[in-house]
């Protein structure tokens, strides 16, 4: 195992070309762009000094181009570049969503179509970890067919959704069945000096972590999504609510109330995953709140937190009394990409009340009980070393590890699953073509505390647009 981590370390930064050539370059082309800067803004004085109407319009087209070099000096500075956005057509996301999922707030007006999609072939080990066989078919499935629907009504109105299609048939007699979900669809009024910010209200994706928000598999290391990101965070979640979001300065916010969870689908290994509700004839006698705020000051740079608060009962009495199951939630998060560098660090705690009587509702005893506490944390790095050749194309080394405890802490009289203990190393290669599309392949070597866990590869095509 070490030296596989090591092999790996060493690829991420030792197989990329000397970046001294691409730097002198590169700060060649810093001095051009600040002198390009100063003339304008000395233009940009001299017409100021004017105060007729036709002035105004030739204002706003030299702001126009500041801010173009402006952004383009920060992508020479700190090596972000052009190749980096997930889209070419694409390269401004809305805080909060995806490459296509942001197309509507791109558009002038009318509609706007956007999508994404991914295939996954796994190849499971005939042994688990304690020596009894897995018993694990190898599968390959289209995990989902994803479509954006925008429609922007004018400067202020606009709708956005996302409807998807998993596992490719919803018919009868298949061993997994598919389904077809909206995933969000809400509408939003925005408001402010350049539509920085704005209220939403309808089906809305919980603001937490990385991955629930931005799901599409180009935006993402690893052919499937973290652990952590599905069973602590869970992804997809969406409720119905109605909140805020916008950007003041270097932060980015969002900020809901929203339906709250079901306590009735809480689990032993996926916590509080089978409560969502995500829209679907939804109890609402329980609601809870939702938010969360992020540094965006340096480009490449995101960090912040975000949480989730509310009861998940909806109504119901246990023993003469009502259930609340409050449950907390929160997580602290930091992304970083610098010259062919990408790296995310993710912390998650979680806290469900009256577990034990969660447990007396659903019938659950001994080591299927619901958990007091759960926690996950992730990191991972890639390094991108076609970087300093320019161009589309891109090919990332990477490794992620994972530690993840669905029961950290059960009520008295309930014993933990060790199997529930869950140690994760992911080491993979993904290529991108064009910012569009992605290859990955990766090994996933998982360890639990009851040896019961299976390794495996993974292979994955996927797409957006």
């Amino acid at each position: 195992m070490k030296r596989i981590a090591c092999l790996a370390v060493a690829l991420l930064f030792l197989t990329g070309p000397s970046p001294l050539a691409a730097q002198t370059a590169s700060e060649q082309k810093t001095r051009e762009l600040e002198a390009k800067i100063e003339e304008l803004q000395k233009r940009l004085d001299a017409v100021s000094r004017a105060a007729d109407e036709e002035t105004r319009r030739a204002l706003e087209e030299l702001r126009v181009q500041i801010d173009a070099l402006t952004r383009e000096i920060e992508t020479l500075r700190t090596g972000v570049p052009e190749k980096a956005a997930e889209s070419a057509a694409a390269s401004h996301s809305v805080p909060g969503l995806g490459p296509a999922a942001s197309r509507v707030y791109r558009s002038e007006h009318g509609a706007s179509i956007g999508g994404y999609g991914e295939a996954l072939y796994q190849n499971f080990a005939r042994k688990r970890d304690d020596g009894t066989m897995s018993d694990l078919s190898d599968r390959v499935d289209l995990l989902r067919a994803v479509f954006y629907f925008g429609y922007k009504f004018d400067d202020r109105f606009l709708f956005n959704s996302e409807v998807e299609y998993e596992h490719a048939s919803t018919g009868a007699g298949s061993e997994e069945k598919g389904e077809v979900a909206v995933e969000f669809a809400y509408l939003d009024y925005l408001i402010g000096k350049n539509r920085a910010m704005g209220v939403r209200a309808g089906l809305v994706l919980v603001p937490m972590g990385f991955v629930n928000e931005l799901h599409e598999p180009p935006v993402f290391l690893g052919a499937s999504r973290p652990e952590v990101e599905q069973r602590i965070l869970p992804s997809t979640w969406s409720e119905l609510g109605v909140g805020v979001f916008g950007q003041a300065g270097p932060l980015a916010y969002r900020g809901y109330v929203v339906s709250g969870l079901d306590a009735a689908g809480f689990s032993a290994g996926e916590a509080i995953r089978g409560g969502r509700q995500e829209g679907s004839n939804a109890l609402a006698e329980s609601v809870a709140v939702t938010g969360r705020l992020d540094y965006v000051g340096l480009p490449g740079v995101v960090a912040g937190t975000s949480g989730y608060f509310g009861e998940s009962g909806q109504g119901r009495e246990i023993e003469g009394r009502r259930l609340r199951g409050g449950v907390s939630l929160f997580d602290l998060h930091a992304e970083w990409r610098w010259r062919g560098i990408q790296a995310r660090a993710l912390y998650a705690r979680g806290t469900i009340g009256d577990a034990a009587r969660i447990n007396a509702l659903a019938g659950l005893t001994g080591e299927g009980s619901v958990p007091e506490v759960f926690s996950g944390a992730y990191a991972e790095a890639g390094y991108d070393v076609l970087f300093f050749r320019g161009g589309d194309a891109s090919l990332v080394p990477f490794f992620r590890y994972e530690r993840l405890r669905t029961q950290q802490r059960v009520p008295a009289g309930f014993a933990s699953n060790p199997a529930n203990d869950v140690r994760l190393w992911t080491f993979g290669l993904q290529f991108k073509p064009i910012p569009q599309i992605v290859v990955k392949a990766d090994y996933q070597d998982f360890d639990d505390r009851a040896r019961s866990s299976t390794d495996r590869w993974n292979v994955a095509l996927g797409w957006l647009f």
